[in-house]
């Protein structure tokens, strides 16, 4: 299978480590989308509008044989969207309403070829489920500084993990990018994660 020029349309260090874990060359240009979120629409049609639009504003600037990755995740609770938080007290908040609740993570993904226009998009949910965590761990939680900047205020592949109880689905899905699926969606593009 011919390999493609592979760019990811993010600026997240969690989806370059994905990439780079399965061994993917890739380089990076940031799409310059403002996430603004329609609340008429759900969580699923959000993140899928959020991906398609950061492959299209980067592929649009792109020439040649190249696949553009755009990709979105967002977490909710009950339908509605716990976005990334603005300050203490929206991760204190955030963190008290997932605590022994399950959670989704819904996370789409978006493959440009530039060299046609081609594109696919799929998504991965997962669900994951918080043990009760008090107040005490979660001012400790904060002063760490890890949920700054985290949609639903918590990194999973950090310290946060010791409040996961229990997850149903794709742990890179929940990481930002969920990989079963990319590798799919790059065979249909002719790519083959495994050279």
């Amino acid at each position: 299978m011919t390999q493609k020029k592979i760019i990811l349309a993010s600026s997240s260090p969690r989806r370059k480590a994905l990439l780079e874990q399965v061994g993917l060359e890739f380089d990076i240009v940031i799409s310059e989308v403002d996430e603004i979120v329609d609340p008429t629409l759900s969580p699923e049609e959000v993140v899928k509008s959020l991906a398609h639009q950061k492959a299209m504003a980067v592929a649009s600037k792109v020439r040649g044989d190249t696949l553009v990755i755009g990709a979105d995740t967002i977490v909710a609770i009950n339908d509605e969207i716990i976005g990334k938080p603005r300050n203490k007290e929206e991760i204190y908040a955030m963190l008290k309403r997932l605590s022994g609740n399950t959670h989704k993570v819904i996370t789409w993904v978006c493959i440009i070829d530039t060299s046609n226009n081609k594109s696919f998009i799929d998504q991965n949910t997962s669900y994951v489920t918080f043990r009760k965590i008090d107040d005490d761990e979660i001012m400790k939680y904060i002063a760490s500084g890890e949920p700054t900047d985290k949609a639903g205020s918590y990194a999973i592949q950090g310290i946060a993990s010791i409040f996961i109880e229990k997850i149903e689905g794709n742990y890179s899905d929940i990481v930002g990018l969920p990989l079963c699926t990319l590798d799919k969606m790059l065979k249909q593009f002719g790519m083959n994660v495994l050279k």
